[in-house]
């Protein structure tokens, strides 16, 4: 789907809308708590910065959102995806197909760079193998990737620096046509050029893409994001 000035928005999503709603959400070991409460939304095509001290558990509220929490932890509370409740089966790949985590290190598995960008689109999205490679080039170009690949798509994805294996995970990511990405760190493990080229490439999903970042960086927030949701050591949340 197309917003009026031709760029992507999420399918289903209207400007405004929220994408994700999360009222008191907690993460439990047993009757502990060790994140929340925590409430926010995410509006469509907004970028949303998750911040906080560490240990408040911002990337453990990501694995909450897409049902992926560490074995023996719990969550309470209510999530909503595009207006609907989210209730959480094991192995729910339509949910994590609706909301995308890309993690902080990126994965990159055995094979091309074509067959990296492929992986999600051929385990969860029926089509001919050129309508796939079609999603894939147009979210390879939205990672900023393409000009820097288009004439090797078929070398060792391990072939491609650590910058470019994270826009990788992007474009795997944006293939699927999310509605929401969840972002986890996606520069600390970068260099100062690896970590710019990904912040142009998170910068123009802007207003285009619902966005969640998890960052430590206050300047990397305030560069990339629209708002922000701060969480403190359990039991407080709040919105800036």
């Amino acid at each position: 789907m197309r917003n009026a000035s031709g760029k992507n928005v999420s399918k289903g999503n209207v400007r405004g809308e929220n994408v994700i709603a999360v009222r008191d959400l907690r993460v439990l070991d047993g009757k502990k708590t060790l994140v929340g409460p925590v409430a926010f939304e995410l509006p469509a095509g907004s970028t949303t910065g998750l911040c906080g001290p560490s240990g408040a558990g911002k990337s453990t509220v990501l694995r909450a959102l897409v049902d992926l929490l560490p074995h023996g932890l719990t969550r309470t509370g209510e999530v909503e995806v595009q207006g609907r409740p989210v209730r959480y089966r094991k192995g729910d790949s339509g949910l994590r197909s609706t909301v995308v985590l890309v993690p902080q290190t990126p994965v990159v598995f055995g094979g091309s760079i074509l067959d990296n960008a492929l992986f999600g689109l051929r385990h969860l999205v029926r089509g001919s193998r050129a309508d796939l490679r079609d999603r894939v080039e147009q979210a390879l170009r939205e990672a900023s990737l393409w000009n820097e690949v288009c004439g090797r798509l078929d070398s060792p994805a391990q072939s491609l620096s650590n910058g470019q294996r994270q826009r990788l995970c992007l474009a795997r990511a944006l293939a699927l046509e999310p509605a929401a990405l969840l972002l986890d760190e996606p520069t600390s493990a970068l260099d100062e050029r690896s970590r710019d080229t990904v912040e142009e490439s998170v910068a123009a999903l802007r207003g285009n893409r619902t966005v969640l970042l998890v960052s430590h960086d206050p300047g990397q927030v305030e560069r990339l994001c629209d708002r922000t949701v701060r969480l403190e050591l359990p039991e407080s949340c709040a919105i800036a």
